[in-house]
């Protein structure tokens, strides 16, 4: 390594990427271009860093993998910091295996946490897992405080996704610490964020008398491993303990389930059903013969659950073993909450999908994303028919602070 990418590595090191840049700016050989490259990250000319990076990566000789791999790393990084999630993480994790072979354990950890990262935005979340689940076993190896914090805020992330909260409070907790050791102003408060989001709430109960009340995401868990039949709008299905229905892409069989549940232990009139799941105030005996079959297919569904049974003007619904029926809705009323709440689920939804779920036209429910993604409450990948839509994550990833400013260059 020459004096003058030394110095630049070194003032990298210590966050002076202008300082840094005035030592390389001239040169073209890889070294100095990867660095470069991470120093125009760290000023946030991200385009730029990533062409500069790419360009390193090309350059680097068959005997020098370690420095490819580096810059590999390195442009995975930006490529996530600009939420480009196109193309295949097969070259980051081989960057990860090379990087590994070579005993530099730092930045394998690293690759891992950003393909790990880049699993959860797509919301590919058994492939998180795994990668996750990697990541630990290495605990201990290389782990410096900042890759812990990311480290924990990832699990924290599955964690909530997952809807277990107790997990995502214990790694927000270890985020925290880790945190606090790598002083980095931007993850602690990355880390505050998340338990803000954690302690509002994410769903209301409905409880005798049409009254609501608002639920924190720990207490719709606690309901949801309760012995209580839960008729959930929030993801459109029902739950007693660990048994799951899904109801999402079943519009008219869960509008119907919902209605059963708000007049449960009573029977709701065939009337009121055929308004709720048909949408109509003037039935005629077409609709009654609809309901039948639709009441039946519902039956068959959740039999598992709970039993339907007629009743003199309608139906009533019976839980096996439930002592209780609870009904969880979204957290705020409207057709885009309810959008919020099907997106909570941490998938990857398809305007089409969300359409069924809500029983609404493909046109509206796009109307509705447009309007939450200008306001940064939902997120879109992909283009055309291969668009999919999802929540934003429970924080916000401090990229830029992540770029290797330690990593040298040979």
């Amino acid at each position: 390594m020459d004096s003058l990418i030394a110095a630049c590595a070194r003032a990298l090191a210590t966050g002076d990427a202008l300082g840094a840049l005035k030592r390389v700016a001239l040169r073209e050989d890889p070294p100095a271009l990867a660095l470069r490259g991470i120093a125009m990250a760290q000023l946030g000319e991200l385009v730029r860093a990533r062409e500069l990076l790419r360009r390193a990566a090309k350059g680097f000789g068959a005997h020098e993998a370690r420095s490819r791999a580096r810059c590999v790393v390195a442009e995975a990084e930006v490529a996530l910091a600009l939420r480009d999630l196109s193309g295949a993480p097969r070259k980051l994790l081989a960057a990860a295996a090379t990087l590994e072979a070579q005993g530099d354990r730092a930045n394998a950890l690293h690759a891992l946490l950003i393909a790990a990262r880049r699993s959860l935005l797509l919301g590919r979340l058994e492939e998180a897992a795994h990668t996750l689940a990697q990541v630990e076993a290495r605990a201990g190896q290389g782990f410096s405080p900042l890759l812990m914090a990311v480290a924990e805020l990832s699990s924290a992330e599955l964690a909530w996704r997952s809807l277990r909260t107790g997990a995502a409070r214990a790694a927000l907790d270890r985020a925290a610490l880790a945190a606090q050791r790598a002083g980095v102003p931007a993850l602690q408060a990355e880390v505050a964020q998340a338990r803000a989001a954690l302690d509002a709430p994410a769903a209301r109960r409905l409880i005798a008398g049409g009254q609501e009340a608002a639920l924190r995401l720990d207490e719709v868990e606690a309901l949801l491993v309760s012995p209580a039949l839960v008729v959930d709008a929030c993801r459109h299905g029902l739950s007693a303990g660990a048994a799951w229905q899904a109801l999402a892409r079943r519009p008219i069989l869960f509008a119907l389930a919902l209605e059963l549940a708000k007049a449960w232990p009573g029977d709701v009139a065939r009337e009121a059903l055929i308004a709720s799941a048909f949408r109509t105030r003037r039935p005629d005996e077409t609709h009654r013969a609809r309901l039948r079959v639709e009441v039946g297919r519902l039956r068959a569904l959740i039999a598992p659950l709970a039993g339907i049974e007629a009743s003199a003007r309608g139906f009533v619904l019976r839980p096996h073993a439930a002592v209780d029926v609870v009904v969880i809705l979204p957290p705020i009323e409207g057709e885009q909450a309810s959008l919020l709440a099907l997106l909570g689920d941490g998938a990857a939804w398809s305007t089409s999908a969300l359409a069924l779920a809500l029983g609404a036209s493909q046109r509206t429910v796009q109307r509705a994303l447009a309007e939450l993604e200008a306001l940064g409450r939902v997120r879109a990948i992909g283009q055309a028919r291969a668009r999919r839509w999802l929540a934003p994550p429970l924080t916000g990833f401090t990229t830029a602070l992540l770029l290797p400013a330690a990593m040298p260059f040979a």
